[in-house]
């Protein structure tokens, strides 16, 4: 569910967490340019296999309330393996995927991109959020981010759309022939990620009063959210520094 101005407590707080963070993130608010949705394509089709194929998994694998667990274990399989609901039988990975060949990428070099540094640093942080702990900050990390797709956090057009569906409107208007199949990778995440974390938000607020974890939780709430703000503005800034590689839609090239 969207962000309840009404809650109290626990989740008052950690809605409030989520808040800042929508409302500060550089990445989405100093604009957008074809380097960084190129270097988006390459850095996130990266981020959905590691996260989903290792993070989550060991998240997953720690949980001990079985309908949680096999929660997770469905969201990834339609992240990595297929998603017959939303994304028309193919796994997210391949729709960012190919949302990137729709705008003229390489699918072979898309496909031989590695991470960035600021990519990597990501990884390592959340494994020590995510495997390396309590299962319920597991969850936590598992889902923190998921909500940010969620209209109701942060201002103007984050609080409105959610991250990516502010990232399918600079996408249609940076390149205005694509169509929405195209770029289905961004429009169904807003759907499909409010049914992924919500279970976890529930549990969360369930079970961080039960096990006195409410000021742990807030504490790495944060901490996951400085992480992807690392993650997030590393994009921003190598697809900055792409896009002056990048040649202009029609420019040709001197004989």
């Amino acid at each position: 569910m969207p962000r309840d101005l009404k809650a109290t407590g626990f989740i008052r707080d950690l809605d409030k967490i989520l808040d800042d963070f929508c409302n500060r993130v550089d990445f989405v608010y100093s604009g957008f340019n074809p380097g960084r949705a190129h270097m988006f394509v390459m850095q996130h089709r990266l981020n959905t296999r590691q996260r989903n194929s290792v993070l989550k998994l060991k998240v997953a694998t720690n949980t001990p309330d079985w309908e949680t667990r096999l929660r997770i274990f469905g969201a990834c399989y339609e992240e990595l393996v297929k998603d017959e609901e939303f994304g028309g039988g193919k796994p997210h990975w391949l729709l960012l995927e190919d949302a990137g060949v729709a705008i003229g990428m390489n699918r072979t070099k898309i496909r031989a991109a590695k991470p960035l540094p600021t990519t990597q640093l990501a990884w390592n942080a959340w494994l020590g959020l995510m495997a390396n702990c309590h299962w319920l900050e597991g969850l936590l990390a598992n889902v923190v981010s998921e909500r940010t797709n969620i209209p109701g956090y942060g201002k103007g057009d984050f609080k409105k759309y959610g991250w990516l569906g502010i990232e399918r409107r600079r996408w249609l208007k940076q390149f205005p022939s694509l169509t929405d199949d195209q770029i289905k990778f961004f429009k169904i995440h807003t759907v499909a990620d409010e049914i992924h974390s919500d279970l976890g938000w529930k549990n969360l607020a369930k079970y961080a009063r039960q096990l006195k974890m409410e000021d742990r939780l807030l504490e790495l709430a944060d901490q996951n959210l400085r992480v992807w703000e690392i993650y997030m503005n590393g994009i921003g800034d190598g697809g900055d520094a792409l896009n002056k590689t990048l040649r202009s839609p029609g420019k040709r090239r001197k004989r």
